[in-house]
């Protein structure tokens, strides 16, 4: 069962995206969740460097850390709502909680996504985020 649970061909569409964060094992581990739904992943370490990316490209959606050295998060989405206000965005944090209790991060997101996330987590809400 769980063999063809892992091999079964996800139903869902493919999107351009972007994945920001500061560990280099949890940026490999979400980029390798997405290619497996045959996403096509771009990868960035800091804000600066996702910035650059996301100028140089078009993204369908971009998953950011929010607690990072440099940027934060939401600073990071700031930046990205001022050239392309519609641009949608999941902010993955571990203080999720804070959020969702009244602390909501500037800038705007579409979905806050609490971390540690299951590969179900983050599927429901890249379906939620782009429906």
């Amino acid at each position: 069962m769980f063999y063809e649970l892992i091999m079964a061909e996800p139903a869902q569409a493919k999107y351009q995206i972007l994945v920001v964060d500061d560990e280099p094992t949890v940026c490999k581990a979400i980029q390798m969740m997405l290619k497996f739904y045959g996403h096509e992943v771009q990868t960035a370490d800091d804000g600066a460097a996702a910035l650059a990316l996301f100028h140089a490209g078009q993204f369908d959606l971009v998953i950011t850390d929010y607690l990072m050295p440099g940027m934060r998060g939401d600073e990071l989405v700031a930046h990205i709502r001022q050239s392309r206000p519609g641009q949608r965005v999941i902010l993955a944090s571990a203080f999720a909680d804070d959020f969702h209790t009244g602390e909501k991060p500037s800038g705007g997101v579409d979905h806050i996504l609490a971390k540690p996330f299951s590969l179900d987590d983050l599927r429901a809400a890249i379906a939620k985020v782009m429906a």
